[in-house]
């Protein structure tokens, strides 16, 4: 009786445990039968954990201080920083995912942050905008099945200062391989823009500003196939066309006011002409400018090899065609003091007291008349201070001496970096932040020669109300775009909504700067290193490009000129993207709508169109739209695409759009009158 009754109950085992094998889950097979384990997510690799600020820490907060949310203690767990992202592979092996989130103690009541988990891009907890002195929420994600886990922190809307965010207590618990930490997904590098044809095509400003008198030198950007002959109608007599190479030179009127001239550009495929406005005033820079500049490839290393190679490649490459112009030396071509380097060290002065270069730049006269050969226009780079920000000799109580010399060389440009001015004067009023630009600045306007005039102060006292008074035609509105938001990629959101805002202080001949244009190979801001590729992504060198042009940015590029692919050449020579950035109305988007998960800018155009920026910040492809109602447009609209040059149709009421993670769509909107869509 007892072996039947055991027979029974073997029997039913082996039937149930074969009833389990067949109705298993299919994500679950490799797991059956191993044993559950947990692994904290501090334990993971954090390499590929993007964040705001500074780094991920294990096991301590943002500040590198003991967790702690709202007085609680946590012994383990993960500080970050907002906005915050970490991708986690599971591949079906994971059972749940528990945390709990806050912000941490250190930012007092000031952080503000949101928690999100997406599971195979659901979300699947979302905490909710939480604050400073907050309890910590809890996180039970069931995780069976899931490939993969993306931890996000959102910066809630309101900036990221002092966004301290804890994932404490955070586990996983798996079976079978463990969890890994994976980069965010690849993204195909498809150039957009259209090739040129081999037409002539004019991609010159509308207005150039001048002062009367002064030295003039203007390559009119035309693409197409060489040869092309060039004409001028209405040029002053003062000015001279090389109708071969496209260069006006020759000093401007003696006469105010405006000068419109008819551009005329053909060869054996067609003809192209425009009008370019030559306005002989006080005014300079009326649109924005330009060009490139060494600092964020070069850094220290920059020499006068460098400079002349990348004014050889603007023009080989195809960039003076679409407009570039400027080509900058930033840093370290002064003498540094104390240097034991032969070619850094000696003498900062000449015997009239003027700066020197050092002997990598032997001599800038025969280095700025090689760039304006082709052309173009050379800038240059000095601070008010002492010293350079690296350690180079600076300009204080030698500025006039210095920018008389920059005119004698032939600078068109002049960055004017604070550096170590606020070792020298404790600046506390806005006299104080004004007075070594308004000094350089008056000194610029007596030199027989046009330098466009660029303050660089990060910000400081709300520069953008005084710096046109003080005859700045550009300034810095934050922070390096390599150094703020603790990664490039972070930093173009941080950086661009911070100038997005100052919308109302642009305007001809005084734009706001947000820094460079960081894309092809650029070296690490924070170790000064050789060039690299890019971390942005594909679509976040889309993002950058298309947010600066509808700021009325300064397009100054500031990557390898001898390193530009075609992709990346796709992206810095779009005309129609080009043409938004150099309209000659000059105002700068205003910001139609923005959430932690997508930003709307429009910018209104000299013709009456609209160019309207539809940005996805999220982490995941998102369905964008924008209503004639939100931008005040009555009727149907005519939609094009600018980083396509496309025609997209008539939209009655509405543009919707699929846009990529961390991607744009740029269209231009005009009045339709029929076939709506």
């Amino acid at each position: 009786m007892v072996s039947k009754l055991v027979r029974r109950i073997l029997s039913c085992l082996l039937l149930g445990m074969a009833l389990a094998f067949l109705f298993w889950p299919v994500a679950m097979p490799t797991a059956f039968g191993q044993e559950l384990k947990t692994i904290a997510l501090s334990a993971l690799d954090l390499a590929h954990m993007s964040q705001g600020y500074g780094q991920p820490q294990v096991n301590r907060n943002i500040v590198k201080q003991p967790m702690r949310i709202a007085g609680q203690a946590f012994a383990h767990g993960v500080g970050t920083h907002a906005v915050s992202a970490l991708y986690i592979k599971l591949d079906g092996n994971a059972e749940r995912f528990t945390a709990k989130v806050g912000v941490d103690d250190s930012a007092g009541t000031r952080g503000s942050v949101e928690f999100r988990v997406y599971a195979d891009g659901k979300k699947v907890f979302d905490s909710g905008i939480m604050r400073g002195g907050e309890q910590a929420k809890i996180v039970d994600v069931p995780l069976q099945g899931v490939k993969q886990l993306l931890l996000y922190v959102g910066a809630a809307g309101d900036g990221i200062d002092f966004d301290h965010a804890d994932w404490a207590e955070a586990t996983i618990a798996y079976r079978g391989d463990p969890p890994s930490t994976v980069p965010a997904p690849e993204e195909p590098r498809v150039r957009l823009t259209p090739s040129p044809g081999p037409e002539p095509v004019l991609n010159h400003p509308q207005r150039y500003g001048c002062r009367p008198n002064r030295p003039v030198i203007f390559r009119i950007p035309c693409t197409g196939e060489r040869p092309i002959h060039f004409t001028a109608r209405n040029l002053p007599e003062s000015l001279h066309l090389d109708e071969t190479t496209g260069i006006i030179t020759g000093r401007a009127p003696e006469v105010r006011g405006e000068y419109r001239v008819t551009l005329r550009a053909e060869n054996r495929h067609g003809v192209a002409e425009g009008e370019w406005t030559l306005v002989v005033g006080d005014t300079l820079a009326l649109t924005p400018p330009m060009g490139w500049n060494s600092w964020y490839i070069h850094y220290h290393r920059v020499s006068d090899a460098d400079i002349r190679a990348a004014a050889d490649a603007m023009v080989s490459s195809g960039m003076a065609d679409f407009g570039y112009a400027y080509v900058n030396i930033d840093d370290c071509w002064m003498v540094k003091p104390g240097s034991d380097d032969p070619l850094l060290g000696g003498p900062p002065r000449d015997e009239q007291g003027a700066v020197r270069p050092n002997k990598k730049f032997p001599d800038m006269k025969a280095l700025t008349d090689y760039i304006h050969a082709k052309g173009l226009k050379a800038g240059i780079y000095i601070s008010p201070g002492p010293l350079t920000c690296g350690g180079y000799v600076g300009s204080y109580q030698h500025e006039e001496i210095d920018a008389r010399k920059f005119a004698e060389w032939g600078f068109d440009f002049l960055k004017y970096d604070w550096c170590s001015y606020g070792r020298v004067v404790q600046a506390k009023t806005r006299e104080d932040f004004m007075k070594p630009y308004k000094l350089m600045g008056d000194i610029l306007k007596t030199l027989d020669r046009d330098i466009v005039y660029n303050l660089c102060q990060y910000g400081m006292d709300s520069v953008w109300e005084w710096g046109a008074s003080v005859g700045g035609n550009c300034w810095r509105t934050t922070g390096d775009l390599g150094l703020e938001g603790g990664s490039l990629n972070r930093g173009i959101y941080q950086v661009g909504l911070k100038n997005a805002k100052l919308w109302e202080y642009a305007g001809p001949g005084h734009w706001n700067d947000p820094d460079y244009i960081l894309i092809g190979w650029v070296g690490d801001a924070r170790t000064g290193g050789e060039g690299r590729p890019t971390p942005l992504t594909p679509n976040e060198q889309y993002t950058h490009m298309s947010m600066w042009c509808l700021m009325a940015a300064p397009l100054i590029f500031s990557g390898d000129m001898t390193k530009l692919d075609d992709f990346t050449l796709g992206i810095l020579c779009n005309r129609e993207v080009i043409a938004v950035d150099q309209d000659p109305l000059g105002k700068q988007a205003r910001i139609i709508r923005e959430t932690p998960e997508e930003l709307v800018l429009a910018k209104p155009l000299v013709d009456g169109s609209l160019a309207v920026g539809l940005f996805n910040l999220d982490e995941f492809p998102r369905t964008l739209t924008i209503s004639w109602q939100d931008l005040q447009c009555d009727g149907p609209q005519h939609v094009r695409d600018l980083w396509r040059q496309k025609d997209l149709g008539v939209f009655s009421e509405r543009y919707t759009a699929e846009v990529g993670r961390h991607g744009v769509a740029l269209i231009k909107i005009r009045p339709a009158a029929s076939e709506q869509k």
